[in-house]
């Protein structure tokens, strides 16, 4: 037939980024706000968990790390169900499981349902990198990586206000209610997921057209802007029946039939990310993740525990710190700001030298400020060493989210981001080992060295990725990259 045609990446650049991205932004935003809030809650609640259950260095660090071993299945869960059913049905999954669990927390009886109740909580936030590849389906290519930059902002909000929260709530009503208001995000992510799109990316990948069509309808009347003429597409050398099954040069790395069924769709996508065309990024993205999630909550709860800890390990310390003194808040509040100027730093470089180039600049300065704490240091010193290190490494971070989504084709893309997600949360798992471990038992140095060494191997990871992806279009092909 000779009608004209436009594919996706044409219809978003057309309808630009406006108000309906900006609905998307605040949803997905919102995600990570809740997520952030129940992971820094590790940062303050440990000290009053000690003293109410007599709890020991081990027991304490067992609470953060199976909150990232629940991660760790969650997000291999949550992002094959999103490639298979779709994003939206994994945002329910995963609010459902965080908002019930986090609010039960709140009531544990003792230590053995709390740990429970958290490892739940962590299942849940499993899914955070499925609202970060939700997101970044509605964003038009140009510019893409500084919508990321501010799509990360809402991680930073979530820190500092978990900090925040912490510092009001934490000394005059405790734990408890600690965890209640912090569940409150997740909460509001349930209310607000009947009225959010289903990913228009996604909906093309499985011959949804129709469906994609409306949606990028109401996004181009919200943004004041027309769709180009024709029928939409899902590539760009597709014709009117591509809906129905695959055409030759098509952009879908595995499109299949309507009626194929969702085991196959599943297995396939577990394949592609192994297969010869990604298996050297696949690997190298599983380390960076690992690397970044290590050091990052590493630097978090190194920043709780020297302030709490130093006075059993430093002859000039005065006191030990409780959860009741407002310096720990103060301390963990100062280095959680230090993730704005980080997310500025990586906002001005992120398209304009590259992601891998922003990554190994970061990693360099994030490892040249904590180096100067294999030695002890006065307070004021050590916040503000950690405070460079934080703003360096979480930006790192931040920009490697950016590029594993970018990596990866549309009916993979959550599967692979959230398997690399999932090795991540190990990083996560061990991290309480060194960081709470080692440093209460007064080996402060070989814990930033531990930390250091990381670092370092997370940089040369990032010198070995195969392709940079700043400018260019998400894809549905493997061969994108040829």
């Amino acid at each position: 037939m000779g009608d004209q045609s436009y594919t996706l990446d044409e219809a978003l650049s057309a309808v630009g980024f406006g108000k309906f991205q900006g609905l998307v932004l605040a949803y997905a935003g919102l995600g990570w706000v809740a997520e952030a809030m129940e992971m820094m809650l590790l940062s303050f609640v440990g000290t009053a968990f000690r003293t109410e259950w007599e709890l020991s260095s081990a027991e304490v660090s067992m609470l953060s790390t199976v909150v990232f071993g629940g991660m760790l299945v969650g997000a291999y869960m949550w992002g094959l169900i999103s490639d298979t059913y779709g994003r939206k049905k994994g945002f329910l999954g995963a609010a459902i499981t965080t908002s019930g669990a986090g609010l039960l927390s709140a009531f544990a009886p003792n230590y053995v349902s709390l740990v429970a109740f958290r490892c739940l909580v962590g299942v849940g936030l499993g899914c955070g990198h499925v609202f970060t590849s939700w997101f970044l389906e509605f964003v038009p290519t140009p510019n893409r990586g500084t919508w990321m930059i501010i799509f990360s902002t809402f991680w930073t909000l979530g820190t500092i206000s978990e900090a925040a929260l912490a510092w009001i709530i934490m000394p005059t009503l405790g734990w408890r209610w600690l965890l209640v208001l912090s569940s409150v995000p997740s909460f509001i992510v349930l209310v607000f997921y009947a009225i959010i799109p289903e990913s228009p990316r996604y909906l093309c990948m499985k011959g949804r057209t129709s469906e994609a069509h409306q949606i990028l309808q109401k996004g181009s009347i919200l943004n004041q802007k027309e769709l180009p003429l024709g029928t939409l597409v899902s590539g760009g050398k597709t014709g009117p029946d591509e809906e129905f099954g695959p055409v030759e040069n098509t952009h879908l790395l595995s499109l299949t039939r309507k009626k194929s069924h969702d085991f196959e769709t599943s297995s396939s996508s577990l394949l592609s990310i192994f297969s010869p065309k990604l298996i050297r990024t696949t690997l190298l993205l599983w380390f960076l993740y690992f690397g970044n999630t290590f050091s990052y909550y590493g630097i978090i709860l190194l920043t709780s525990e020297l302030s709490s800890g130093q006075s059993k390990c430093s002859s000039t310390a005065m006191h030990l710190k409780s959860s009741g003194d407002a310096s720990l808040y103060i301390d963990v509040f100062v280095t959680s700001l230090a993730e704005v100027p980080g997310l500025i730093l990586a906002a001005f470089i992120v398209d304009r030298v590259g992601r891998k180039l922003s990554m190994e600049i970061m990693f360099v300065l994030g490892f040249v400020l904590l180096l100067p704490l294999v030695t002890h240091h006065g307070e004021m010193l050590t916040t503000t060493f950690l405070f460079g290190a934080r703003m360096f490494i979480s930006a790192t971070f931040i920009v490697a989210c950016i590029y594993a989504p970018e990596v990866y084709p549309t009916n993979v893309r959550a599967t692979g981001v959230g398997i690399t997600t999932a090795i991540g949360r190990i990083g996560g798992m061990v991290c309480p080992l060194v960081a709470v471990g080692l440093v209460s038992g007064c080996h402060q140095t070989a814990a930033v060295i531990v930390f250091e060494v990381v670092i370092l191997l997370s940089g040369l990871c990032v010198l070995l990725f195969p392709f940079e992806t700043k400018g260019r279009e998400l894809t549905d092909s493997i061969d994108v990259y040829d």
